[in-house]
């Protein structure tokens, strides 16, 4: 693989477009863009750079027309510098997939966890074999603040914006319900990373994702908070298929 030529992951969400500019795995640059056409003015590789695309909103031929220049569409039959042990690999989320190349990419040897905080928790495993075991999914911070709201008659809407000073105990209803969703998620990340420290050994772990910001406080030894990890992961799998 030629050196120095930087690489451009792109991540096409539903409401979201991430870019991210990489050089030999080092991240540059990173943008975010709620319409194609902001993205379209931003985005201009130039002759020679290597592009890396997924998209849950447009397929491979439909991005094709759009972006008149060669690029890899990252998709379940995309080669990965990790083995996919997953027993539906055609279910997986792409970006669960991207997360723990990622992890891999920013350690290189021993067992990984990447915990992804957006609408949904992800929580995926990559053994120090580099397999990737699977993990678990569970409800977000902002699904567990909608469901209490309209699920019940009387609970308000609710928002987080830091988990610092919410106490266990909680004084009034707003309280009681940051304390719910913010300690249970606390709780519940905690018990999956001690479950994978006492299986595993030494696991590192990464957090990102929307809300990760939220759960700093968390953060202790061989625990890192990389909200850009799928960028990372796609890199990555770039960089692993131009080197194929």
């Amino acid at each position: 693989m030629e050196k120095n030529l930087r690489h451009w992951a792109i991540d096409i969400g539903n409401t979201r477009i991430k870019s991210g500019v990489f050089l030999n795995g080092k991240l540059l640059e990173t943008k975010s863009f709620t319409d194609l056409l902001s993205f379209q003015a931003y985005f201009r590789p130039k002759v020679g750079e290597q592009v890396i695309m997924v998209s849950v909103k447009w397929n491979e031929n439909e991005l094709k027309e759009i972006f008149n220049i060669p690029f890899l569409f990252f998709d379940h039959n995309t080669p990965l510098p990790i083995f996919n042990a997953y027993a539906s690999p055609g279910s997986l989320g792409l970006d669960r997939l991207a997360a723990v190349v990622g992890g891999r990419a920013l350690k290189n040897k021993g067992p990984v966890l990447c915990i992804d905080l957006g609408t949904c928790i992800t929580y995926d495993f990559l053994d120090g074999e580099n397999k990737y075991q699977g993990g678990a999914i569970s409800p977000g911070v902002s699904l567990r603040a909608r469901s209490m709201h309209e699920f019940t008659a009387r609970l308000p809407l609710v928002h987080l914006t830091t988990g610092e000073n919410i106490p266990i105990t909680g004084r009034d209803t707003v309280s009681c319900m940051q304390s719910g969703i913010f300690h249970g998620v606390a709780g519940e990340m905690s018990a999956y990373i001690r479950y994978y420290q006492e299986a595993f050994g030494q696991v590192y772990v990464f957090i990102c994702g929307g809300d990760a910001e939220i759960f700093e406080s968390l953060i202790k030894d061989h625990i890192f908070v990389i909200p850009n990890l799928v960028l990372y992961g796609l890199d990555r799998i770039l960089t692993y298929n131009v080197e194929k």
